[in-house]
């Protein structure tokens, strides 16, 4: 949930020049698996689509104001971005502009917040564009 916090406030600084998603994936400690011993909530691994719905519900109501994707039952999403357990992108056109390290140790708020930095700063340099006629 802090790191929840954390990317919350990320969101709420950069919402002018970013549109963000959070995508729920497989539950990293389900409560009939690997337990983590600082787990916010008891929830276990998912059985069906229903289960990862209810697990999101719970992320929603911590969750910053973006919207919330639930990943499909085959773990469509998690795969396509390595996101076990847990990954930030950047992806504009449809091209993967910057990549995490993968969770928790490669999840870093503060590289994404860099990299959203130094992006905000090329959008806001006056481009000069010389035509001669």
């Amino acid at each position: 949930m802090a790191r929840l916090r954390s990317f919350q406030r990320l969101v709420a600084h950069f919402v002018d020049i970013a549109d963000f998603l959070l995508v729920y994936i497989e539950e990293a400690h389900p409560s009939d698996g690997w337990v983590s011993s600082d787990a916010a909530y008891n929830i276990p691994k998912h059985q069906c689509l229903q289960d990862r719905l209810r697990a999101a519900q719970l992320m929603r109501e911590g969750a910053p104001d973006c919207p919330l994707a639930v990943d499909t039952m085959d773990n469509a999403s998690s795969a396509a971005y390595g996101a076990y357990f847990e990954r930030l992108y950047v992806i504009q056109e449809e091209k993967v502009m910057y990549q995490g390290g993968r969770g928790p140790e490669g999840y870093k708020i503060s590289e994404l917040r860099s990299w959203l930095d130094q992006y905000k700063t090329r959008l806001q340099s006056p481009s000069t564009v010389v035509i001669q006629v």
